[in-house]
């Protein structure tokens, strides 16, 4: 694990009101709920807590949909590894996108846990199209499509995390995926990128 997703995976365990910050003439930083308890409103103070456990529960929910999403492109990429199909070098590098994915796999179920979420269990099996994939070319298309899929899936969930650290993070393993997209485009003999833009 890096050291960039190492610190952004302990920063998401100190998660900070989107509501910003306060800061009192010691310039010492306290949260709106701190400061609506200090000011006697505990009402305030309630309804900043719920809305920090409301925003902290939708972070988790769109950490568990793109845990789901690694862990189906991890087996996607044992079923490429284990059909026979792919050349040696190809497999190594299928072997090393298999690799990434279980570290974009693993930062996602330790951060889920540390805002106290609940990692779901790996499924036992995937709906995976094996009677399509005759050949090396077969296997290709479908990786590329899997990474296309990711890449628009976390483009989605960048600005939907309450926790900017958070999205700082989706926003790296997004990075990951379009080099994923336009290796395995260029392998397919394609435009590596096909526009200035992702659509």
């Amino acid at each position: 694990m890096t050291t960039e997703h190492t610190t952004l995976s302990k920063s998401a365990t100190n998660r900070i009101s989107r509501r910003g910050l306060l800061f009192n003439s010691l310039g010492m930083t306290l949260s709106a709920t701190a400061v609506a308890l200090l000011a006697g409103h505990p009402r305030l103070s309630r309804a900043a807590s719920d809305e920090k456990a409301d925003d902290a529960a939708n972070d988790v929910r769109i950490l568990s949909t793109a845990l789901a999403a690694e862990r189906e492109a991890v087996a996607a990429y044992q079923l490429g590894a284990e059909s026979d199909l792919l050349e040696p070098p190809v497999l190594q590098v299928a072997v090393q996108f298999q690799g990434h994915h279980k570290e974009h796999a693993d930062l996602l179920a330790d951060t889920i846990r540390k805002l106290g979420g609940e990692v779901a269990a790996v499924p036992a099996q995937y709906n995976f199209p094996v009677e399509k994939l005759h050949n090396q070319r077969d296997v290709l298309t479908f990786a590329a499509g899997l990474e296309r899929g990711a890449v628009s899936a976390y483009a989605g969930a960048v600005p939907l995390f309450a926790n900017r650290d958070l999205s700082a993070a989706a926003a790296s393993i997004l990075a990951d995926e379009a080099m994923h997209w336009a290796v395995l485009r260029q392998a397919l003999g394609l435009d590596p990128v096909p526009g200035a833009f992702f659509s």
